[in-house]
């Protein structure tokens, strides 16, 4: 599976490709870059329980096994979040379905799409059954033995929102996988995943991401920055926000360029991979894939891995990154505290 942008990459990727045959056809999607959301869901034919709606932080385009989540969703509205029960209802009815259910959608310009429905369970199954208490397993499992979500304690349709953030970041083990390119795309990469729970978002995020044995940058350390000439505009907003944290930006020629031309300080990084290999950097932001400078690109992430140092190859996974970085995070409580905070704002945990 892969993304391409004109016909030139669309007929690289058929030549390197194995050649479809007649029972395997060469499938062609319009890809929209938008907000990836999803949800697991159990359905008796009849009733449905949703507990709830995951927001991906990375767009569309980047596996749901390598992306960020957070549940409750972080910036879309309650209307949004109905439809996505309803369309998934309607979905889990014409299937047919009679236990779980994931869907993954896309809302891209106002416009809800259905990226993918599968009739079985999902990795998130365990982290949204953590987060709001809902045993979606045994739902399922009752379900099949014949009993009716309504006679059962977990409630029906759209659970509400807990008062608490979770936050499902990916695992990868790129440094034991010599060669593999590290960044993210629709095939999925990562090797397991980590929980951080917080009562802020930016809380959550930091706790997850130093659970994922992420190394966080040291206050005040060095960035070393190359984006593509389409991550530009965002990467610029992104790495301001590092520069006022007080990292020091180091970026690649063409990429300091474009930084200054947007206002954005950085420096000239010089020789990156002397800089990785030295271990002299504490973060490496890489986002370019473009036929001329895909090569170094590879090298750079790849001397990332090996020196294991943090590297991001999307621009939304940094400015995840610097959410976290600006905030503190709360101290550490049990999950059965947090789920004593959401029976005590009411919600069923």
């Amino acid at each position: 599976m892969e993304i391409v942008y004109n016909e030139g990459q669309l007929a690289s990727y058929v030549e390197s490709a194995s050649p479809p045959g007649p029972s395997a056809p060469l499938l062609v999607d319009k890809y929209h870059p938008g907000l990836e959301l999803e949800v697991d869901a159990a359905f008796d034919g009849e009733d449905i329980l949703i507990p709830g709606v995951f927001e991906h932080i990375e767009r569309a385009g980047i596996h749901s096994g390598d992306s960020i989540s957070v549940y409750p969703t972080q910036t879309i509205e309650a209307k949004l979040e109905q439809q996505i029960a309803d369309v998934t209802k309607a979905i889990a009815a014409e299937l047919g379905i009679r236990g779980l259910l994931n869907i993954q959608f896309v809302y891209h310009e106002g416009e809800l799409f259905v990226l993918e429905a599968n009739p079985r369970a999902s990795r998130t199954v365990p982290v949204i059954s953590k987060a709001t208490g809902i045993n979606l397993v045994a739902a399922a499992t009752r379900i099949a033995l014949g009993e009716r979500l309504r006679d059962m304690p977990f409630g029906l349709g759209l659970r509400p929102h807990v008062p608490f953030v979770v936050v499902k970041v990916p695992v990868f083990s790129f440094a034991k996988m010599r060669g593999v390119e590290t960044i993210l795309g629709p095939e999925m990469k990562s090797t397991g995943e980590v929980l951080g729970i917080d009562e802020t978002f930016p809380g959550a995020l930091r706790k997850a991401f130093e659970g994922a044995g992420f190394r966080m940058p040291r206050k005040g350390g060095r960035l070393v920055v190359s984006v593509s000439e389409k991550d530009t505009e965002e990467a610029a907003g992104v790495l301001g926000r590092y520069a006022r944290l007080g990292y020091t930006v180091l970026a690649t020629p063409a990429t300091h360029e474009a930084l200054k031309a947007r206002g954005v300080g950085s420096e000239s990084a010089g020789n990156v991979l002397d800089l990785v290999a030295h271990r002299t950097i504490d973060l490496v932001i890489n986002t370019v894939t473009g036929t001329r400078e895909a090569a170094d690109g590879y090298r750079i992430r790849r001397a990332a891995a090996e020196a294991n140092i943090a590297c991001l190859t999307s621009i939304d996974t940094a400015a995840a990154l610097a959410h976290a970085l600006e905030h503190p995070a709360g101290s550490p409580k049990s999950l059965q505290e947090y789920h004593a905070l959401a029976a005590a704002s009411g919600v069923a945990s």
